[in-house]
């Protein structure tokens, strides 16, 4: 909701944990024509998947700490302590003043090996979303890349690829049976700072911090990570955490 002080407007594509894909072209053209700026966090596409600039985006984010850097091991969030990366297509020196000198060298680093980390997680990512989404504990699976999600046709637009974040909503258990399957999972770590080179998975509930629209998915929600492991080691390591779901 657009008010009198309304200077910007922050999108996310897609969104991080519920994987909504907004329209950004639509968004920007309602933005600018009332003044507004538009501010893109493109941290799960990178530029490599999403020319956000192009599509009418102002600003354009991304938490390099992520898919930029691509081995955890760097500090280099946009906004915090002046960490991460900011492309303003205006010039304006706002995203000159994000800059953090002492890890440029390991970011520099992780850009060598962006296209091909990036090819293999939206490779991975895809078959793995498409093998969790016939799975019999799964009642969705959340990722715009797939033709059954309600954003593709926003993505297949816009993106040319996809990395390897996505979410599922499994069927409703007791809560003991989601912790049997998070406690059995030894590939996928339980980590917030995705993007490296290793799979994780966090349970997550949007309730709390919904304004514009209600969360009510149907069961608990997981957000994985797809990293550089082979899928069939993955595939094995999630059935034995279905083994133990089921048995919770």
């Amino acid at each position: 909701m657009f008010r009198p002080n309304t200077r910007a407007v922050l999108v996310e594509a897609p969104g991080s944990q519920s994987l909504e894909m907004p329209d950004i072209p639509a968004i920007a053209a309602v933005a600018h024509g009332r003044g507004a700026l538009v501010i893109d966090d493109n941290t799960w596409a990178t530029p490599l998947f999403h020319r956000s600039l192009d599509h009418g985006v102002d600003i354009s984010i991304q938490a390099a700490t992520k898919y930029i850097g691509g081995h955890s091991d760097i500090m280099f969030e946009p906004f915090r302590q002046s960490k991460g990366l900011a492309v303003d297509r205006r010039g304006d020196p706002a995203a000159r003043r994000l800059r953090r000198p002492d890890d440029v060298f390991l970011a520099l680093r992780g850009l060598r090996t962006l296209a091909v980390r990036l090819a293999q997680h939206h490779q991975s990512g895809l078959e793995m979303a498409r093998w969790l989404a016939a799975r019999p504990e799964v009642i969705k699976v959340l990722h715009p890349a797939l033709e059954s999600d309600p954003g593709h046709a926003i993505w297949k637009r816009d993106f040319t690829g996809a990395s390897g974040l996505f979410s599922i909503v499994l069927k409703p258990p007791p809560q003991k049976a989601v912790d049997a399957l998070l406690n059995t999972v030894k590939l996928f770590g339980m980590g917030y700072s995705w993007g490296g080179f290793e799979s994780l998975v966090i349970p997550f509930d949007c309730a709390s911090y919904r304004t514009a629209s209600k969360w009510a998915p149907g069961g608990p929600t997981l957000r994985l990570h797809i990293g550089l492991e082979n899928v069939l080691d993955l595939k094995a390591d999630l059935e034995r955490g279905f083994e133990a779901f089921n048995a919770g």
